[in-house]
């Protein structure tokens, strides 16, 4: 599996980093995750972003359900991977969980967006290809 973090021109994940600049714009840095979450709910309504928030991720083993599952923060537009943080930073754990959830996922695109600094953090991921 690679990744290519540097996307072309897309529609979708530019409405979705500018709802997030608006809700860091409106909030700005030191609330909670799940204050951003739900911020960035009502801001996906408001600009007519498709969204399923908590949406459930299902991991298998060749073909095999595993007994747990993920929920991804949101998934937009059927198919970007959202995922919110409200850290100081983000480092390859956090990459990885988005990465985990494209691999897991039947979506090629994710978004990490991080809240936690002065400035919104975020970085694009595609999938390139697939294991």
């Amino acid at each position: 599996m690679t990744t290519n973090f540097s996307a072309p021109s897309d529609p979708r994940t530019f409405a979705i980093i500018g709802a997030a600049m608006e809700v860091h714009r409106v909030l700005g840095s030191g609330f909670l995750e799940v204050f951003y979450r739900d911020a960035l709910a009502i801001e996906f309504g408001l600009r007519d972003i498709p969204f399923v928030a908590e949406a459930p991720c299902r991991v298998a083993y060749k073909t095999h359900p595993l007994r747990g599952h993920y929920r991804m923060d949101f998934v937009c537009f059927d198919s970007v991977v959202v995922e919110v943080k409200a850290r100081f930073g983000t480092g390859p754990a956090e990459q990885a969980q988005v990465l985990s959830y494209l691999a897991s996922s039947a979506c090629q695109c994710g978004l990490l967006l991080n809240f936690g600094s002065a400035k919104l953090e975020y970085k694009r991921f595609i999938l390139t290809q697939t294991r």
